[in-house]
This record gives C-alpha cells, sequence and structure tokens, in this order.
C-alpha cells in the first residue's frame, strides 16, 4: 500500500480558542427602528431590550467566559439611513489568559449612515493577570450620523497587576479621518504605569459625542475633578464636530463618577441624546423587550 504525502504541520493543527461573530443591522421602518438582523453565536447572546422611542436598543450577553487567549471574537453593527441604534453589554468583559499564551482579539466595526444615530456603551473591559488581548473599534460615520461611544478600562483585578491590552479607536467621518488612538498596558508597554501615563491609577475611560450640531456650538476645554488622587478628566473638542472626555482614576467607582460629572456638563454643551449614567445604563440596558 502506497501511502501519500503527509499534510501540512499547518493544516494538522487546529488554531486554539473560539471564532465568533455578532451581526446587527437596525433599519427605519416608518416611524420606528426594526432589527432585521440579530445573530450572534460562541459568547455572544443578542437580546432585544425594550425600545427607547425611535430607538432600538440590544444587549449582549456573555454566554460563555470571553475573550481568552486565541479567542478571535467580532461585533458588526449597522445604524442605517434613519436609523436609531443602542448597543451595551449586561455585564463587564472580562479578559482571561485561557489555555494559550496567544492573544486574544476582540473586533468592533461600526457603521453609521446619513441622520442615523448609533450608542455604544458597553460595559468595562477588565484586563485580567497574565491575559494577553488586542481590542479594536473602528467606526465609519456619514457626514450627517451620530456617534455616542462610553468606553471603560479597569487594569487589573482587586490586588492583581492586568494583563497585556493593547487598544485601537479609528473614527472616519464622511470619509475622513476624526480620531485615531492606539494605547497600549501591561507586560511589554514601556512607562505605561508612570507619571507621565496612568501612575498610580489602574481605571481609565472616555466618552466620545460627534454631532454635526456641534459645527454651531462647538464646546471649550476643560478640566474635570479637583483631586489627581481620585481621578480627573479633560472635555476636548476634536477637529471636527466632536467632543472626546478622557479620564484616569484609580478604581471602577471613582471612573463612573468623573464619566457621568462629565455627563453632566455635556449635557449643557451637546444636543440630546446623551450617555445613560452607570445606574440608568445598568437599570434599563437590558430590560426585555414588551411582547410583540
Amino acid at each position: 500500500m502506497t501511502l501519500g504525502p503527509a499534510p501540512p504541520a499547518a493544516a494538522q493543527r487546529t488554531p486554539p480558542g473560539v471564532r465568533a461573530t455578532a451581526r446587527i443591522r437596525a433599519t427605519r421602518a416608518r416611524d420606528a427602528t426594526v432589527l432585521p438582523v440579530l445573530a450572534g453565536d460562541g459568547p455572544f447572546d443578542l437580546r432585544r431590550a425594550r425600545p427607547h422611542g425611535n430607538q432600538a436598543r440590544v444587549c449582549i450577553l456573555g454566554a460563555m467566559s470571553a475573550p481568552l487567549g486565541g479567542d478571535r471574537l467580532r461585533i458588526e453593527a449597522t445604524a442605517e439611513h434613519d436609523a436609531h441604534l443602542h448597543i451595551t453589554t449586561a455585564a463587564a468583559t472580562i479578559a482571561l489568559r485561557g489555555p494559550t499564551t496567544e492573544h486574544a482579539t476582540y473586533d468592533v466595526r461600526l457603521a453609521v449612515a446619513e441622520r442615523a444615530s448609533l450608542h455604544w456603551l458597553p460595559r468595562p473591559l477588565i484586563s485580567a493577570a497574565r491575559s494577553n488581548l488586542r481590542q479594536s473599534c473602528t467606526i465609519d460615520l456619514a457626514a450627517t450620523a451620530r456617534l455616542l461611544l462610553r468606553e471603560e478600562i479597569v487594569l487589573g483585578r482587586v490586588g492583581e497587576p492586568p494583563g497585556r491590552l493593547a487598544t485601537r479607536l479609528t473614527v472616519r467621518r464622511d470619509g475622513r479621518s476624526l480620531l485615531e488612538q492606539h494605547t497600549m498596558y501591561g507586560a511589554g508597554a514601556p512607562g505605561w504605569d508612570g507619571p507621565a501615563v496612568l501612575a498610580c491609577h489602574r481605571a481609565v475611560g472616555q466618552i466620545l459625542v460627534v454631532d454635526p450640531a456641534l459645527d454651531q456650538q462647538p464646546p471649550h476645554a476643560r478640566l474635570l475633578g479637583d483631586d489627581p488622587a481620585t481621578g480627573q478628566a479633560v472635555l476636548a473638542p476634536l477637529a471636527g464636530p466632536a467632543i472626546l472626555v478622557t479620564a484616569l482614576a484609580p478604581d471602577t467607582l471613582h471612573l463612573g463618577r468623573l464619566l457621568d460629572a462629565a455627563q453632566q456638563v455635556l449635557r449643557a454643551v451637546a444636543p440630546p441624546p446623551q450617555p445613560a449614567t452607570a445606574d440608568q445604563r445598568s437599570a434599563e440596558a437590558c430590560s426585555p423587550a414588551r411582547p410583540v
């Protein structure tokens, strides 16, 4: 009996980790926003939440521990012409080491069409010890689109150092770059915990508002928070109809308070809709939808 050549080593080896994608598409139907596409697999369990006016709401529940080392996770969400979409998560996302030291990826792709709006309001991302995560968020906005983004990162659980975390945020408006941000924390990231970056703080967050109405009333830069030891935030206008709030704090409690305080300031300088407070997001975002 003649045996053929052995398959290449790469073909014999099964890549470690979970491959999963969640897809969300919102479209306008008369005076409401509907969700013709709401599909997730692996750790993504997508639920319709109670709508708010003409805004459709989706809550992402974690069906399993993720991301672990080697996982390749992706979320794709689109708000089509005149649609209004709000997305949040039911609980914090915890990056863990898993069975392999290979990095995990968590990629988010958001697209917002003309006169549409999208709220991306996930619960905090926690970088646990010995984890290795590369997270990216890429957002494409039409010229008349509106965006609200709020993100929070906690570096390490109580009493432990963080894992390795690299994040990238890319925002394009009308085909032009609005914001390009790349950060790295943990082992292999020089100076991340030094006085020029986070110092003693272990929680970092931001709010990004993009709205064409801001062209008519551009905000002024300001500093929020009286005591650097309990955290501070900077509100700054971007080169475009956008406001970016960046906050540093010793823990997630102080970070949430800072971002909620920034929200109050944004209400005075930016048109609604504005981000819900941490308590409102927890109570409302994952309320079950009413039966049809």
